[in-house]
């Protein structure tokens, strides 16, 4: 009898997990099937005769184009590269210096990240923008999502540097070594995996975000991608499928590829430093 039962406990198992990886396999299949299918609808078939026509129409649309080539990459670079160095210094500033209840202090930031970029805060973050002249301008953009990911990437960061052991810093200050050279030669090196995974976490959060550019930026030359997709709408607001689809690849590729090249080079880590 508890053989039976153990038995049908793992079929139900395997039901389970065979009917949440579908849910989730399903819409990617999807999106590498529906852009090429001239008829493409929400169903996933595959298409009887494949063609490139809805990627042509998509190279056609100037301003789809632009934003994906130029405007995301710009926003989406200049938030990653910002995150990633002042979540660096300030995560080795927070370890290395005593700051009175410090952790509480991070995790203060950590619940305080969570309403920079929310919805809630955008009145205030537009009247800032707007005060300090930047408004429609890629660098809103950019300090309004930086600031934004800062908490949790000096968060994520801290981690990394707690692990390094002091005594690395400090044989190198007996050696001569000045505090910066200590950190450019010893540390940088040492949590280059996190600044790694900190980058990559910022360039995806900055690369799909749609709320802020589509509030701070007013003319079609700036917008990103995840706005220029609704040209690939009707004037009723009817999604065009075949475009949609197409785009969507096109969108999604950059991430994935900036993730393998990334992983294949320093591959990730999700702890911090090395055996002491």
């Amino acid at each position: 009898m508890k053989t039976v039962r153990l038995v049908l406990s793992r079929i139900l198992f395997y039901v389970v997990v065979a009917l949440v990886g579908t849910f989730f396999v399903l819409p990617l299949l999807w999106l590498l099937v529906a852009p090429f299918d001239a008829k493409a609808n929400l169903a996933v078939t595959l298409p009887s005769h494949p063609t490139l026509a809805n990627f042509r129409a998509v190279l056609q649309n100037s301003f789809a184009m632009r934003a994906l080539a130029r405007n995301t990459i710009i926003q989406a670079g200049g938030t990653m590269l910002g995150t990633t160095f002042i979540a660096t210094l300030a995560a080795y500033a927070l370890s290395r210096t005593a700051v009175p209840a410090k952790d509480l202090l991070v995790y203060i930031l950590m619940l305080f990240s969570s309403v920079v970029t929310g919805t809630a805060a955008m009145v205030p973050i537009f009247l800032l923008i707007y005060h300090l002249g930047l408004i429609d301008t890629q660098l809103a953009v950019i300090l309004t999502l930086t600031g934004g990911l800062l908490p949790s990437g000096i968060f994520m960061m801290r981690d990394f540097v707690e692990g390094i052991p002091r005594s690395y810093e400090e044989s190198a200050l007996v050696a001569g070594a000045n505090p910066f050279q200590v950190f450019r030669d010893v540390v940088l090196p040492l949590v280059r995996p996190g600044m790694m995974v900190v980058a990559i976490w910022a360039f995806v959060n900055a690369w799909g975000t749609f709320l802020i550019p589509f509030i701070l930026l007013r003319s079609p030359e700036n917008m990103p991608a995840s706005v220029a997709i609704y040209s690939f709408y009707t004037e009723a607001g009817t999604p065009i499928i075949t475009l949609v689809s197409a785009y969507a690849l096109l969108y999604t590729i950059p991430v994935v590829v900036l993730y393998l090249l990334v992983n294949w080079r320093y591959g990730f880590r999700f702890f911090g430093g090395i055996k002491r």
